[in-house]
């Protein structure tokens, strides 16, 4: 957009019942926001933009179509209850909504007063494309949730003029935000992409704070009856903030603001440059505080991409059209992968813990469509089938980042992985300098290897079968698709999916069960897990006579095993009971090689090293 020496003004009126508008509170030619929260009881937010002279080029006022890093399409237009504009004696002027988020103005000039009110996304209704709650607003007695683009909209040639927000709010509030402060008391942005980047929340909150070397870290928690205070937040999420320094070497950010929402029920996350917000069901804090700690760490390192590696579609966003870029793997997939990998190089997660996270990736990962290549998913992205395939750019995605990572450290002889890639790539560009999207791909093999461009052209451009065996094995770690796994304490062997005995207890002998016995049935239901968690909730209520049938298979014949004895039933227990972890034990598997060469230990030295 073209600057401008006209300014946007936007005001919520302090009184609905006020016949004038107020001066302007800032003499400076700036865009000032003014909201006043102490008006909830509709769940609308009142709006009121004052300008001053606007021209032929400031002929509409536009309200966003979608926002960076929702990868959805919002249409805030739907939001909008009534929208007018005032000349400076209060006279009307003719605006006529184009569309579902633009309203043109008929006589711009004489514009001084734009006034509109919008509901919260929350608590209103819409037949298609719910926005996302951590990305929308909400509006009640004791809180306000707020993100700039489900607000507040900008005039035609003016979205990048600076903007000052002045909030009106009850006494006990606290604001949340990552947005600074000038000396008269406003939040400043620098235009109205930095405000959509820059969630508020306000309400009864509390507060905590630390300092990561010169970074400022800011927690605000909104929790419905304050069962989660943010101290306990910041406390359980300060190894992780060391993880992630160790992890960049030096954060690229002086300050940051964790927003956090509880309440009724849990919807996820959204990152920002400078803050997240996140939006979970308030329940006792060790119920979920593993799960919220990866997820701020998945957050948090969007420090690095999109805010310091980005192409020029991020950089110059279109809130008026959704625009996708292709390297959506990049902003998501490769922040997944760090999220999980620097816990496990700070040692807060284990070896074993990173190989779960990895087989879960890969199971959710077959779930989806295995022809949609990470290219495709991003450039379908505002589709209803690409918004189906979304999900998996935190599983396949992940798994490519991590893949890439063991390829450089292999071709560089442990030199260099996608962790160093990252950093060099974020010094090089940063906030304000965006890379070429069409020519990043050649960018990143010509800095690398052309091994490199192979790899995307094959992962990431293609939907080609993951050599997840292949690279692992370079850092001496086995992977299996599918292995035999044995509980010996049940005797049971878990193989492709069909369980086996291979040892025989007395109580079991006793009603002729033998080694290498195949179990077929239990109940005469088939052996799945929907089957056995039925069995296991029918166990619980069954009384001690109820017997139990088996069927078992022998050298091709089907033999039927029928006992109310107490030691049956405590097999059968056991067995139903670990039956989720016999089932998935078997596939997916990553061990350490023990018979590892020297090159591949010491590459798994480096792949684990900081």
């Amino acid at each position: 957009m073209t600057n401008k020496r006209l300014y946007l003004l936007l005001i919520v009126l302090l009184s609905t019942s006020c016949t004038k508008h107020p001066a302007l509170s800032n003499p400076k030619t700036v865009t000032e926001f003014q909201v006043n929260l102490n008006d909830r009881d509709d769940d609308l937010f009142k709006v009121t933009v004052r300008v001053n002279g606007l021209n032929k080029e400031n002929s509409y006022f536009q309200f966003a179509a979608t926002a960076p890093g929702t990868y959805q399409t919002m249409d805030i237009g739907r939001y909008v209850q009534s929208f007018k504009a005032f000349d400076k004696e209060n006279n009307e002027i003719q605006c006529t909504q184009n569309g579902t988020n633009r309203w043109d103005f008929s006589d711009p000039e004489k514009i001084a007063t734009i006034e509109y009110t919008i509901a919260e996304t929350w608590d209103t209704p819409v037949d298609s494309n719910s926005i996302y709650r951590m990305c929308g607003t909400s509006l009640e007695a004791d809180h306000a949730l707020i993100n700039g683009q489900a607000v507040f909209g900008y005039i035609a040639g003016m979205q990048e003029e600076e903007i000052h927000l002045k909030f009106f709010y009850p006494p006990n509030w606290l604001v949340g935000t990552a947005l600074a402060q000038n000396e008269a008391g406003e939040y400043v942005a620098n235009n109205y992409d930095h405000l959509v980047d820059s969630p508020v929340q306000l309400g009864v909150m509390t507060k905590a704070s630390t300092m990561l070397d010169k970074t400022e870290v800011n927690v605000f928690s909104y929790s419905k009856t304050g069962l989660i205070p943010a101290e306990e937040i910041l406390s359980a999420m300060e190894e992780m903030l060391q993880a992630a320094k160790a992890f960049l070497g030096n954060l690229p950010v002086d300050h940051y603001t964790f927003l956090y929402h509880f309440e009724d029920a849990s919807h996820g996350a959204w990152e920002h440059s400078y803050s997240s917000s996140y939006v979970y069901q308030e329940r006792e804090f060790n119920e979920f505080k593993d799960r919220l700690l990866k997820t701020a760490a998945h957050e948090f390192f969007h420090i690095v991409t999109p805010l310091n590696i980005h192409s020029e579609i991020i950089e110059h966003f279109n809130f008026s059209e959704p625009t996708p870029s292709k390297h959506l793997w990049l902003y998501e997939g490769t922040t997944e992968w760090a999220a999980q990998i620097m816990l496990l190089k700070a040692g807060i997660s284990t070896i074993d813990d990173y190989f779960d996270a990895l087989k879960r990736k890969i199971t959710v990962d077959r779930m989806y469509d295995s022809s949609y290549s990470l290219t495709d998913l991003a450039m379908n992205s505002y589709s209803g089938a690409g918004a189906r395939q979304y999900g998996n750019i935190y599983m396949r995605g992940a798994l490519v980042s991590g893949l890439l990572d063991i390829l450089l450290l292999d071709l560089s002889d442990g030199q260099k992985g996608l962790r160093e890639l990252m950093l060099e790539l974020a010094s090089e560009y940063g906030p304000s300098k965006p890379f070429e999207e069409e020519f990043f791909f050649e960018e990143l093999a010509k800095k690398t290897y052309p091994e490199v461009g192979e790899f995307i052209n094959n992962y990431i451009i293609y939907a080609n079968p993951l050599p997840i065996a292949a690279y692992y094995e370079k850092i001496g770690v086995n992977y299996f698709a599918q292995k035999d796994i044995e509980d010996k304490e049940l005797g049971i062997e878990a193989n492709k999916g069909e369980f086996y005995f291979t040892e025989i207890s007395d109580a079991l002998q006793k009603h002729g069960i033998r080694k290498k016995d195949k179990l077929i049935k239990i109940n005469g239901k088939n052996i799945t897990m929907t089957s056995m968690r039925r069995l296991q909730q029918k166990m619980k209520k069954a009384t001690d006579e109820e017997p139990y049938t088996l069927v078992l298979e022998r050298d091709k014949e089907e033999i039927i095993v029928e006992s109310s004895d107490a030691s049956f039933k405590k097999f059968l227990e056991d067995f139903v009971g670990n039956f989720r972890k016999l089932s998935n034990a078997s596939y997916d598997i990553f061990e350490l090689n023990p018979s590892a060469t020297s090159h591949q230990i010491e590459l798994r030295e480096q792949w684990l090293k900081n």
